[in-house]
């Protein structure tokens, strides 16, 4: 069993994916690609390097390895090494690469991965929302309305299926809920039944309902028996066009 490396900036246990920051904007992606692989290919056998030029991945880069013990070399070597004159700060990285996943399983366990990566990724995305609610509240300095005793917040008119509980926080936009079994499919053709559902929505992992509102034409819940199922199918008809005219649906986890 390796030993576990103590460096200087580290902080995850020792895996086979390298995580290194403070990588200087500016460069194409190709070119720091190219330099990245060039240098860490001298600790071992780099199986995959992944870069982005959005703006959240700017400046990082993931470097896998296809051993630990390889990840371990490089972080000891090339922490603090300066590239474009900016020095390197390496980590290892908080979770397995998708190509880690795919060499040491299959398939499945790949795709499994990968949905339990998009679930953090929403869930993280809904906390950030509903931080930037709280901002957007009321803005410093601003005074109260000066009653004795505040009222208490009325329910908008045709809030519908959302929570109008008058001591609820921000509301987080149901495009950045976080996942749960149950989806909120909206915008459905008026002749589409249950079994026309049950045709789209069963076949995911753990399909267990369909159940239409009464009353409410074009909405619809699904439920899964797990947070996987709901995932999948979330991200595979969201936007699917549906009846005569091809209208996108949208697809959203219920407000819990």
């Amino acid at each position: 069993m390796a030993a576990v490396v103590v460096q200087s900036g580290v902080t995850q246990p020792p895996n086979s994916t390298v995580y290194v920051r403070n990588l200087e904007e500016r460069i194409k992606i190709d070119d720091l690609k190219e330099s990245l692989r060039e240098i860490f290919s001298e600790y071992g056998n780099v199986i995959d390097l992944v870069a982005k030029k959005n703006l959240k991945a700017r400046g990082q880069a993931f470097v896998v390895f296809d051993d630990v013990e390889a990840a371990e070399r490089a972080i000891k070597e090339v922490q603090g090494f300066e590239l474009f004159d900016k020095p390197m700060l390496l980590d290892f990285a908080k979770t397995k690469s998708d190509a880690t996943v795919q060499r040491e399983g299959n398939e499945e366990e790949l795709e499994s991965h990968k949905r339990r990566r998009l679930a953090e990724k929403e869930r993280k995305q809904a906390q950030q929302a509903t931080e930037e609610q709280k901002k957007l509240k009321r803005p410093a300095g601003v005074a109260a309305p000066d009653t004795a005793v505040a009222r208490p917040t009325k329910a908008t008119r045709g809030a519908g299926l959302k929570s109008s509980n008058p001591g609820a926080g921000a509301v987080v936009p149901e495009e950045y809920l976080p996942p749960n079994k149950i989806l909120f499919v909206q915008n459905l053709p008026e002749d589409y039944d249950v079994d026309g559902l049950t045709a789209i929505f069963g076949r995911f992992e753990g399909f267990r309902e369909v159940r239409l509102v009464p009353g409410r034409r074009g909405i619809a819940f699904v439920e899964y028996e797990a947070e996987a199922g709901a995932i999948s199918a979330k991200e595979s008809t969201s936007g699917m066009g549906l009846g005569a005219e091809s209208k996108p649906i949208k697809v959203v986890y219920q407000r819990q």
